[in-house]
């Protein structure tokens, strides 16, 4: 549905053009302290030239505004196949997790035979979209100044009142910060969902968000998965009788996540514990290590990572805003990957413990395919069953 859409910053710095999908609400519709996931959060740029549809059902984005840095989107429709979205998620819950989404220009169709246009895609899941606005600008504001919310509103004209600024202003104030935000309740399954059933090794997968093809990719070389939500007791993971346990990517802050840090403590040195993006974040938390937010994040599918004990440099997909604070790492505790832009890091693997993690998205979809040899390092780490 075609509107005119307005996105309007927590700093006042407004950016009007066209609204497509499910309609922002009014302004004057707006209650600060009653956070509406789907208008409002906190806006990242992402560098990728395709995959949006992909990025509007990863559950990392749970509450917020993606901004695409290319200028296009809608060339080539969506298709459910496609979805990231982890078990039970496509049937119970809602498909596409952020806020919203912002592009330069919007592609109206015709789209293939077998898919529908992202502007009904997007309308079926209650998300908005804006377009028709200089992403440049926003994202060198973004970039600038850091990543804050912001909130998508309907407008009457082409630019919005002074009262629609002072009434997204005013919600904006009282939105939560992403930093000590628990988003974990809002992702992941419910139910255990087995996966080759008949394979091995045995990996159980701690859901906190996970993207469907860290399921995809284990499967596919042969082992079996076991999907279990991350709320699962040290008793309920273990009597899935695993070889290895696997906690997922997923979105907010993982440093107020205790529940989750105190089960990892007490599997580490007692089976095998690997980790993707939050599940990187919350194994080093587990071993002492400290996070941080990051100013901007990093959101998209072209960041180069280097490989510390080989010296090999790849390209990956990576979409996370906090990060592991290198100077808190213990002793204990070597970098794996390093980011080959700012030198943060992006794996981690204990000297003595078996338990490795990576912080950006070896599952990479729709690309790129550089590292999806990781999740064969993962099952070689897992000893051979003795019984």
């Amino acid at each position: 549905m075609k509107t005119n859409c307005c996105l309007i910053l927590h700093d006042g710095t407004a950016f009007a053009g066209t609204g497509f999908g499910a309609p922002a609400p009014w302004a004057t519709d707006l209650r600060p302290g009653q956070a509406d996931r789907k208008a409002a959060g906190e806006v990242v740029f992402n560098t990728a030239m395709v995959g949006y549809h992909e990025a509007l059902t990863d559950p990392s984005y749970t509450a917020q505004v993606i901004v695409m840095t290319y200028p296009h989107v809608g060339n080539y429709g969506c298709d459910d196949e496609w979805s990231e979205i982890g078990p039970e998620e496509g049937v119970s819950r809602m498909k596409v997790k952020c806020a919203g989404m912002v592009a330069r220009a919007y592609y109206e169709g015709p789209v293939p035979a077998g898919r529908v246009t992202l502007d009904a895609f997007l309308e079926k899941h209650d998300t908005p979209l804006l377009t028709g606005i200089d992403t440049r600008r926003l994202t060198l504001r973004l970039r600038e100044k850091g990543a804050q919310a912001g909130v998508l509103v309907q407008i009457q004209g082409r630019e919005p009142s002074a009262q629609d600024l002072a009434l997204a202003r005013a919600y904006l104030d009282a939105f939560p910060p992403m930093e000590g935000c628990n988003l974990a309740d809002e992702v992941g399954t419910r139910a255990p969902a087995v996966f080759n059933p008949a394979g091995s090794p045995h990996l159980v997968l701690v859901d906190s968000g996970i993207k469907m093809n860290i399921v995809r990719e284990i499967a596919g070389r042969g082992a079996k998965v076991t999907v279990v939500s991350d709320s699962v007791t040290r008793d309920e993971l273990l009597a899935h009788k695993p070889d290895a346990v696997l906690y997922s990517s997923g979105p907010g802050d993982p440093a107020v996540l205790d529940d989750q840090i105190a089960l990892i403590k007490s599997l580490l040195g007692t089976l095998p514990v690997f980790g993707i993006c939050l599940g990187h974040q919350l194994i080093s938390l587990a071993l002492g290590a400290k996070t941080y937010k990051m100013k901007f994040g990093h959101h998209g599918v072209n960041h180069p990572v280097r490989d510390e004990l080989t010296g090999k440099v790849f390209v990956t997909t990576q979409n996370h805003g906090f990060a592991v604070d290198e100077a808190s790492l213990p002793s204990d505790l070597g970098v794996w990957f390093r980011n080959a832009n700012d030198g943060t890091i992006e794996g981690v693997y204990h000297k003595t413990i078996n338990t490795k993690c990576a912080q950006f998205h070896p599952e990479a979809a729709p690309g790129p395919h550089d590292s999806t040899w990781i999740f064969q390092s993962f099952l070689d780490a897992i000893p051979a069953r003795t019984s």
